[in-house]
């Protein structure tokens, strides 16, 4: 059995009560993220969904800093991005997945990208999704972040990542087995 399965997933009260106010004073200072969106409508699907929140708080804790970017109104999903101005602290110095930290034979980090955010309940963003959320501050100026990684590159053992840097969005590749004290990962998860 995976210890995925068996991991508490659920927040005490007080921890639930205590992020809810951090995600709703974030989402008050930084309207222009998710103009149109009420509060009180996100709050009730967070509080229907106990697993989600505890993956926003997991978000939290590692120093994403997550907010609503995205309401999508056919299926009635929240959309919360990491909004932290530097990639998460908490989610730095790893490789890309699983395949690239086993190739590595020496100097291993301690995890990869993708094992942490299925862990954590989030998927990375895509490169599609990094610009968007470029379009709403400027982020990643000094740090870098991991991308979900199109599996023709993949395959031969590259993945992509991207950061701004000259007032604009840089995508790059690397060998998925590299890692970097100033490159993390971003993440998203849909509520």
């Amino acid at each position: 059995m995976s210890n995925v399965s068996s991991k508490k997933t659920d927040l005490s009260s007080q921890q639930g009560e205590e992020l809810l106010r951090v995600l709703k004073s974030r989402f008050e200072k930084n309207m222009t993220r998710h103009k149109g969106v009420e509060w009180t409508k996100v709050q009730t699907r967070l509080e229907a969904n106990s697993a989600k929140l505890w993956s926003l708080n997991e978000m939290e804790r590692t120093g994403g800093e997550p907010d609503v970017v995205f309401h999508d109104k056919k299926t009635g999903e929240y959309i919360f991005y990491d909004c932290s101005t530097e990639t998460p602290n908490g989610r730095r110095n790893v490789c890309y997945d699983r395949e690239a930290l086993e190739a590595r034979k020496a100097f291993k980090p301690a995890d990869n990208a993708i094992d942490v955010a299925t862990d954590m309940g989030i998927e990375l963003l895509t490169e599609e999704q990094y610009r968007e959320l470029q379009k709403l501050g400027n982020f990643d100026t000094k740090t870098s972040s991991w991308l979900k990684t199109p599996a023709d590159i993949r395959k031969l053992g590259g993945a992509i990542f991207a950061d701004r840097r000259y007032d604009h969005v840089f995508v790059y590749h690397n060998g998925a087995s590299s890692y970097f004290s100033a490159r993390g990962f971003r993440g998203l998860i849909r509520i």
